[in-house]
């Protein structure tokens, strides 16, 4: 497949992952190696908000303005054929939790590291629904011999109130809203599938009982071959728009009904997240994690507004 035309917004950036178009035409996004919170200007220039421990992985806006970060507790990396890798728990390891991050003065404030007494291990992305809190996945941690279990979660802004989704899930990353915010969106990472709930209240979801799924999700959409499904963004029409890595790299584009309705290739192994923005919220912004490039490229149709975007 020909290789659609990408403008390249930054570069130089260490694993980029979580962007959130702002409307001044910036890009917050996570430096997970870097351990930061980084704003990229539009021309390019690059501005850390927050100073990490651990490793900031996902990013949204929260109903106060303020910046929510899923904090993995950190890897251990690699450079791989020219392509940093994350590669197992880091051996300073700081445990996984939820931060919020002040923008204006870059304050981390910690809200959970636990739900029900059960420490979270690698948080990893979120996203807020309309009601003032957020969805999250735990993707675990993988370490040399053995590996955490992964689940989902949900939480207030306010650090009020935990409550666990679905556990367990094979290695959940991406998760997103369907625009009428009926339905919630995980993907597993190595399995690449998207799984759907049906939101019954914030935080309480439908769940589909054994043999017919494992998780109470039910199965939308998986791809063959060495494929991995990472972050996704929903755009205006319902379409879930899923970065696909490794074997065959792109941006995937699945139907509510769960059809492949296209398949935008990428330049690189590692197209972790895709986000939308513009004045008429029709450019997509990716991360080509492993090379540290921030790009974009003009959409189909226009994405999904997020709630509580600033």
């Amino acid at each position: 497949m020909k290789l659609p035309e990408l403008t390249l917004v930054a570069d130089g950036l260490r694993f980029p992952e979580g962007p959130v178009w702002l409307k001044n035409g910036s890009v917050a996004l996570v430096e997970i190696e870097r351990k930061t919170v980084s704003l990229v200007s539009p021309d390019g220039k690059v501005e850390v908000i927050s100073q990490h421990t651990g490793g900031p992985n996902g990013l949204a806006v929260g109903p106060d303005g303020a910046f929510y970060v899923c904090n993995s507790g950190g890897f251990d990396w690699e450079e791989i054929g020219g392509l940093l890798v994350p590669v197992s728990q880091a051996k300073d390891y700081s445990g996984g939790r939820i931060e919020r991050v002040d923008p204006a003065t870059g304050k981390i404030t910690a809200l959970y590291d636990s739900c029900d007494g059960n420490p979270l291990c690698g948080p990893n992305d979120l996203v807020f629904d309309r009601h003032g809190g957020f969805y999250f996945t735990d993707l675990g941690k993988i370490r040399k011999r053995d590996r955490d279990n992964g689940g989902l979660y949900y939480a207030k802004a306010d650090g009020s109130r935990i409550v666990e989704v679905a556990y367990p899930v094979s290695g959940p990353n991406g998760c997103g809203l369907s625009p009428d915010g009926k339905t919630f969106y995980a993907v597993e990472l190595e399995p690449s599938r998207l799984w759907a709930y049906e939101t019954l209240s914030p935080g309480v979801v439908k769940k589909i009982k054994f043999p017919h799924s494992l998780n109470g999700g039910r199965l939308l959409c998986g791809l063959p071959g060495f494929q991995g499904f990472d972050s996704l963004a929903v755009d205006s029409a319902g379409r879930i728009c899923i970065g696909t890595i490794w074997d065959k790299p792109q941006i995937t584009v699945i139907s509510p009904e769960g059809e492949v309705v296209r398949e935008v290739p990428m330049p690189e192994a590692i197209p972790t997240n895709i986000c939308f923005g513009g004045p008429d919220y029709q450019t997509a912004y990716i991360t080509l994690s492993g090379t540290g490039k921030l790009v974009s490229m003009k959409w189909d149709a226009p994405g999904f507004r997020l709630n509580y975007e600033i």
